[in-house]
């Protein structure tokens, strides 16, 4: 029964208009649509891992489009690669916590750019007040964010153990 709810699943219009829509959503975050569809594809999956060839037989993508996609979404900390031995195949999967591994490798990226503006802000000449104090203002900023990033990851931890499985729409509950 188990096999025959994840195949209709797999295969079912709901779950193709989602994965549709999410693009479109991610798009207009300022993501590529692709990123939307295959995060969206990989996010409703009920395979532990899916291939590169998948990914573009059910998004009708050529295989180059997936590749800098998947790529790209790694780089972002919102899926990971899968290796199985012995074959050669692209796997990809997304952890059950996604948001939470998106903020983690987010943090990497702030980290890089505060390590950008700091090795600009020791080349910027004394005297240049101007772009000194905004380079300055940049790094402090990517600083700042960085050590909130830590504060929010633990507490979205917090949040998210607290709100288990159920089905109830936070947006509906009343504060206590």
């Amino acid at each position: 029964m188990a096999g025959r709810k994840a195949d209709a699943w797999e295969t079912g219009e709901r779950r193709q208009q989602f994965i549709e829509s999410f693009g479109v959503l991610r798009e207009m975050a300022g993501s590529t649509r692709m990123e939307g569809r295959v995060l969206g594809y990989l996010m409703t999956s009920t395979k532990p891992y899916v291939s590169s060839a998948e990914l573009a037989a059910a998004l009708k993508a050529s295989a180059g489009s997936i590749s800098g996609t998947t790529r790209q979404l790694i780089e972002s900390g919102f899926i990971a690669r899968h290796a199985i031995p012995g074959d050669r195949s692209h796997y990809f999967t997304v952890d059950d916590d996604i948001w939470g591994s998106f903020l983690a490798g987010e943090r990497r990226y702030l980290d890089r750019q505060r390590a950008l503006f700091s090795e600009l802000l020791a080349d910027v000449p004394a005297g240049l007040d101007g772009p000194r104090r905004k380079v300055r203002n940049a790094r402090n900023y990517m600083e700042w964010l960085a050590t909130y990033h830590r504060k929010m990851l633990a507490d979205w931890k917090i949040f998210n153990e607290t709100h288990g499985d159920g089905d109830v729409d936070p947006s509906t509950e009343v504060p206590s």
